[in-house]
């Protein structure tokens, strides 16, 4: 037998006299709870702490992007674009929506680490509001009015407090504009269905705004855009949308195919417009496409960030499928596991090793994640493939704090509907997010290719929104419904001795809060437990009075009431203090780099790298629960907290040439960029000679990969740096030919030669096979070399090097002068 809940309403209030649009802005309209709109804005407002408080200290978070950023507020073509410089010779790796949002704040404030990241939490708000409305706004049938507000409320802090998405939010990759967009895609599916029984109804006023089919178009626009934000990464939860609408709409079954089809030629129209444009465009007249195999946006979206993505094979994992390239030796004190290598043709590592200083090959190692063969298998920095990847070291204290209770809520809910009518709101809702959730984690937990820990933030709004609506949902069955009344307790028990495991995984990191969880866990098991023994023995449970003809006493007054109150506050506890204590780290460490993570450090699991901190696992910090390395990660102390270069300690980061970024950082005795750090003095100084003889070139000087080009770019604020071989050092970009015109034509004179700036096909160096080698071969037969001396008063002879201590083997640089 299916129990079924019927909402009730509170009692008959006195109407309150209509306010005007500021004060329903404050205090929400005379018909909300007088509690409800404060408590949002008091969860926006911590919300707004978490994603924003000295956002300064994480400097330009990653380089690569913010390069980016800082290349479109030179020049508009490199804005349109996505270029990594200004000159536009070729894009990053990914469409240039979210960098459009960051580069119209740099370019009205200037661009500085406020004017980069602020917009990153701005988003990271407006997402926690627009899921608060999605669930409030839907679930009203199920848990009645009053309940939707809590369980949007609980949703909205669910979400605020998941870390995974505080460490995104203080970070300038692209994923915090994918996360808003796809919870508005959701929101405004839901109010399309909402909108649909409105009009049937005909009812108005401002909850009952909108025509179906317009709302309809929001979600394909958002959609669409989440499209040219990350690519097919925007489209895994889409499936699950349409399939709702046709279920749960009350519309005809022609009209809501009607209505798919004109929603699914608007998502067309915007996922396709950028990239028809660009490809469009002749290629000579238009930056390279960064990894893609064909210089097209096309390519880009099926391969590298797509199906390449999923199966690993071809460009979408870590690098090209080939034969072992050659490994990179591994300086002092770097640990390295097992027997895998740094190429794509090896086997990944899992083992550990001591820490010690970073090495120029994991400058770009902390970039892009290493692989099996053709970069799938190990799935790079998500940890290994598998149904246990969300739960494993690298992703459990990230995204899994939550997701028990909300599978056992998705389940649950869709039993307590029952068998309502077709079109009913709370179960789309319901159905909405549990599908969104299914999608993400299916997709996540079993792909092949490059995964880094931060994709799991698109699956954070349904497991906060879930969790939302189970937690009231499942309150109100344990209140008023026999059996059913086990649940509640079950769900946090399983919730909270989870998240005592989790808290177990770093035992000398605030050791009494994984023991403070587990009590209180304990606690609000034993209370409800004892809750509902007692209302089963005076006969309180009412499983046959009707829901509307139950007191609200029995609810809300006496013992019972006040001992719910205590095991929802302490079941509050025990579900998410742990994730708060996780999300409250990066307010105090720096994120930079392109693998921000929350909480402290732990050992690799199922084959994955740490855990992190506000950085990747074990590429720094200084906290001694950072300092153990477990399987199949890399000590503290590696890399830096997240920027570029090697050499860094563990408390080390990216030091602007000429102090832009603000106060240096610790530098090591590197190079530029993926050979080494900035921070040296001999990088100074060799950047101030390019910068002085110049001579009119477009590009002050040429490197191998992204990482040496994006450093450079940001150290001297934006001056064209040629990334030769793009992201991973295997793009066709320039030909030999191109690089020979260039020279002739004046519009490159310096080239920085060697070194691994970039992940080479099957090996993992700067260019080591390809055009780039040719490019490279060229230059050190047809151009001079520079001595360190021209530039480094402290050395003499040979030509000018880079690299130190910090780099690895055999990835020294030297600078040559062409034409």
């Amino acid at each position: 037998m299916t129990t079924q809940l019927t909402a009730t309403g509170p009692a008959a209030e006195p109407r309150r006299p209509a306010r005007g649009r500021l004060k329903r802005l404050v205090l929400g309209r005379p018909s909300d709870p007088r509690w409800a709109r404060p408590a949002l804005w008091a969860v926006l407002i911590l919300a707004g702490i978490l994603y924003s408080w000295d956002l300064s200290r994480n400097g330009d978070a990653n380089a690569f992007y913010a390069a980016a950023v800082l290349s479109g507020t030179e020049s508009w073509k490199a804005f349109f674009y996505g270029s990594l410089d200004s000159a536009s010779f070729i894009t990053v790796d990914k469409p240039p929506f979210a960098f459009w949002i960051m580069g119209i704040s740099a370019r009205i404030f200037g661009f500085n680490s406020w004017s980069l990241l602020l917009p990153q939490a701005a988003e990271g708000v407006a997402a926690v509001a627009v899921v608060y409305a999605a669930v409030r706004r839907s679930v009203a049938s199920l848990t009645g009015e009053r309940g939707a507000y809590v369980a949007a409320l609980i949703a909205a802090l669910a979400l605020t407090l998941t870390p995974m998405v505080v460490a995104i939010d203080r970070d300038d990759n692209p994923d915090t504009m994918l996360t808003l967009l796809l919870a508005v895609g959701a929101w405004a599916l839901l109010e399309s269905l909402r909108a649909g029984r409105d009009r049937r109804d005909g009812q108005g006023g401002s909850d009952g705004r909108g025509h179906p089919l317009l709302w309809l178009i929001l979600s394909a626009v958002a959609f669409g855009l989440a499209f040219n934000t990350k690519m097919l990464e925007g489209f895994i939860a889409l499936p699950a949308l349409p399939i709702v609408y046709l279920i749960a709409s009350d519309a005809r079954l022609r009209t809501r195919i009607w209505r798919l089809s004109i929603a699914g030629g608007v998502l067309a129209v915007i996922t396709l417009s950028w990239m028809t444009v660009v490809d469009l465009i002749p290629k000579r007249s238009r930056p390279y496409v960064g990894s893609s195999a064909n210089d097209t946006v096309w390519n880009l979206a099926v391969g590298y960030n797509g199906f390449g993505r999923i199966s690993g094979g071809g460009t979408g994992g870590f690098g090209r499928t080939g034969g072992p390239g050659p490994v990179a030796s591994v300086a002092p004190g770097v640990g390295r596991g097992g027997t895998g290598t740094l190429g794509g043709g090896g086997t990944p590592g899992t083992g550990g090793g001591t820490g010690g200083t970073g090495g120029g090959a994991f400058s770009e190692l902390a970039h892009r994640a290493v692989g099996a063969p053709g970069g799938g298998g190990a799935g790079g920095f998500g940890g290994q493939a598998g149904i246990g990847r969300m739960f494993a070291t690298t992703l459990g204290g990230q995204i899994s704090w939550l997701i028990p209770f909300a599978a056992i809520a998705l389940i649950a809910t869709l039993l307590l509907i029952g068998r309502r009518p077709r079109a009913d709101l709370a179960r789309a809702s319901v159905l909405v997010w549990g599908g969104w959730f299914a999608c993400e984690f299916v997709v996540l937990s079993f792909q092949q290719g490059t995964q880094h820990p931060y994709y799991t933030s698109a699956m954070a709004p349904p497991i906060a929104a879930l969790t939302g609506i189970g937690a009231v949902a499942l309150y109100q069955a344990y209140r008023r419904s026999g059996w059913w009344s086990l649940v509640l307790p079950a769900a946090i028990g399983i919730t909270g001795g989870w998240a005592f495991v989790l808290l177990r995984r770093t035992p000398n990191w605030n050791p009494w809060l994984a023991w403070a969880v587990a009590g209180a866990t304990v606690v609000a098991v034993l209370a409800l437990a004892l809750g509902w023994l007692r209302s089963r023995r005076s006969g309180q449970t009412q499983d046959d009075v009707p829901v509307a003809c139950r007191p609200r006493r029995f609810l809300t007054a006496g013992r019972p009431g006040r001992l719910f109150a205590v095991a929802g506050v302490v079941g509050l506890i025990a579900v998410l203090a742990g994730p708060a204590a996780y999300s409250a780290t990066p307010l105090s460490q720096a994120i930079e780099g392109s693998n921000p993570t929350a909480g402290p450090t732990a050992g690799g699991g199922f084959g994955g790298f740490g855990a992190g901190g506000a950085g990747l696992a074990g590429f720094g910090g200084t906290d001694a629960a950072r300092g153990g390395l477990g399987t199949g990660g890399y000590g503290a102390g590696g890399y830096g907290a997240g920027g570029y270069g090697a050499g860094r300690t563990g408390t080390g980061g990216r030091a602007g040439a000429g102090g832009r970024a603000g106060a240096a950082r610790t530098g090591g005795a590197g190079g530029l960029g993926g050979a080494g750090g900035l921070g040296g003095t001999a990088d100074r100084q060799l950047i101030a000679y390019l910068e002085a003889h110049r001579d009119g070139a477009t590009w002050l000087v040429a490197v191998q990969g992204s990482s040496s080009a994006a450093s450079i770019i940001l150290a001297t604020g934006g001056i064209p740096v040629m990334a030769m071989g793009g992201f991973r050092g295997t793009d066709a970009a320039p030909t030999l030919a191109q690089f020979e015109q260039y020279v002739k034509q004046g519009k490159v004179h310096y080239v920085l030669a060697g070194g691994r700036g970039g992940l080479g096909a099957g090996g993992f160096g700067g260019g080591s096979a390809g055009t780039v080698a040719s490019v490279t071969s060229w230059v050190e037969q047809n151009c001079t070399a520079v001595p360190a001396s021209a530039y480094n008063g402290a050395a003499s002879g040979g030509p000018a090097t880079s690299g130190g201590a910090g780099t690895a083997a055999g990835a020294a640089q030297a600078l040559y002068r062409c034409g």
